[in-house]
């Protein structure tokens, strides 16, 4: 019923929660603000995820 499709999606999940919290960690945000994404990401894997992406620090742009 669920097999090989459902493993991969979440193992796709996983990885992009890795990911997210990776830049988390390694962003120039407060340890506040690191330490709440950190909690919304993992409470709510894909929706945090998703959020990290829209509305996260920005990387400085090079001139």
């Amino acid at each position: 019923m669920f097999g090989l499709e459902v493993g991969i999606l979440g193992l796709i999940g996983l990885v992009l929660v890795v990911w997210a919290l990776f830049h988390v960690i390694g962003s120039t945000a407060t340890p506040l603000a690191k330490a709440l994404w950190t909690v919304f990401i993992i409470v709510v894997p894909v929706l945090g995820f998703l959020a990290w992406l829209i509305f996260g620090p920005r990387a400085p742009r090079r001139p």
